[in-house]
């Protein structure tokens, strides 16, 4: 592939992430579920690995609510009605 056709595909990448609109998951804090609970569920329904959910958990705790996953709405509305059928707290934005 010459360096032409490598920057024309870095340019086509590029347009195609802008015209996709990126949506996010946000957790909000409780005073029901445990730590664990919710590292838990982090791991199962969106993916995380063990460092990233006890890193969101904890954002979540003090500072109130973390944004957990980022993607395309379709994608997203899965696992959030999966987090709330799980009690937690979540909302797309």
């Amino acid at each position: 592939m010459s360096t032409k056709e490598k920057i024309q595909e870095q340019v086509d990448v590029s347009i195609l992430e802008q015209e996709v609109p990126q949506y996010e998951i946000i957790l909000f804090d409780d005073d029901f579920h445990t730590f664990d609970y919710v590292i838990d569920s982090l791991i199962d329904v969106c993916e995380h690995t063990l460092i990233q959910a006890e890193q969101c958990t904890m954002l979540v705790h003090y500072k109130g609510k973390c944004g957990v996953k980022t993607g395309e709405y379709k994608e997203l509305e899965t696992k959030c009605s999966q987090l709330l059928e799980l009690g937690l707290t979540a909302e797309i934005v």
